[in-house]
């Protein structure tokens, strides 16, 4: 019996590079649906379901070929890693970042304003003492600027983050016009 290299090794690995690419397209799909890409989101869904599709049919027509099944399987697994791993190397949207002060906030604030970053500080209470909280919103890709220097300035603060759809106005250092963003820009109602 003759051993098939295309029914054993190039079929299966089809199979795994798909899954691969499609399960990525559609996590980085879902993440410009949450971010309000309304032109990019479905021009990935069709490119993401036309991948499925001959991956499944592929599939379908080797039922009996254990080697299609375990790549289908690898590869949606290896998809979701790598979608999650390139949603974050794109850094894409805008976060909030709540942090709470016990001490004086002095060298991060100049920090924030050398940087351009806006931020508002308010007085609260905690459990034990009076705080300060600084907000800021920023966009994604300046995040670990930020967290490094509250290691840096604040090593003791709790801080929190959260994803944010859309925003009115602020300051947002480094806001540049990309043949990207120009395209596929996010859509807001207006008021």
């Amino acid at each position: 019996m003759e051993f098939d290299i295309y029914a054993w090794v190039v079929l299966p690995l089809l199979i795994f590079f798909a899954r691969i690419a499609d399960v990525s397209l559609g996590t980085l799909r879902f993440v410009f649906i949450s971010r309000g890409y309304k032109k990019l989101a479905p021009l990935l869904g069709f490119v993401e379901v036309l991948i499925w599709v001959l991956a499944v049919r592929e599939v379908m027509m080797n039922l009996r070929n254990i080697i299609c099944l375990l790549a289908y399987g690898i590869g949606f697994a290896m998809g979701n890693y790598l979608g999650m791993w390139l949603e974050e190397k794109l850094s894409i949207g805008i976060v909030l970042v709540r942090v709470v002060l016990r001490t004086d906030p002095a060298e991060l604030k100049e920090f924030m304003r050398k940087n351009d970053y806006g931020f508002t500080i308010v007085e609260g209470e905690g459990t034990k003492e009076r705080v300060k909280i600084l907000f800021t919103i920023l966009k994604r890709k300046n995040l670990d600027h930020v967290i490094s220097a509250l290691s840096t300035y604040n090593s003791h603060a709790f801080y929190s983050v959260e994803s944010i759809k859309s925003v009115s106005e602020g300051i947002f250092p480094g806001v540049e016009k990309t043949v990207f963003s120009k395209l596929f820009r996010k859509h807001r109602k207006s008021k």
